[in-house]
């Protein structure tokens, strides 16, 4: 937001409110393991000497699929905490 008082400019940035809040970590946490997974596909794809078909299969396709997944659990946390479910596991 800006805001002038007479021949100032000063800057406000509102906080961050508690809804918006809760939803920054589980995207943080969901952006590092994507990235954590995908350099280590790429890394371990260019590293071996196995055949094409085999570096798919061992090193592309589980990594595709734990990042899918971690989407879908990112997905599902949005649903709780649009329910009011601060902590998942006082449901246990």
């Amino acid at each position: 937001m800006l805001r002038l008082w007479g021949n100032k400019i000063t800057f406000y940035i509102s906080p961050m409110d508690s809804q918006r809040k809760k939803y920054l970590a589980p995207i943080i946490v969901t952006i590092f393991i994507a990235l954590y997974y995908s350099i280590a596909a790429m890394i371990f794809y260019d590293y071996n000497d196995l055949p094409f078909i085999a570096k798919i299969v061992l090193f592309v396709v589980p990594s595709i699929i734990i990042i899918v997944m971690m989407v879908m659990v990112l997905l599902e946390r949005f649903k709780e905490i649009k329910k009011g479910e601060e902590d998942d596991l006082s449901q246990y």
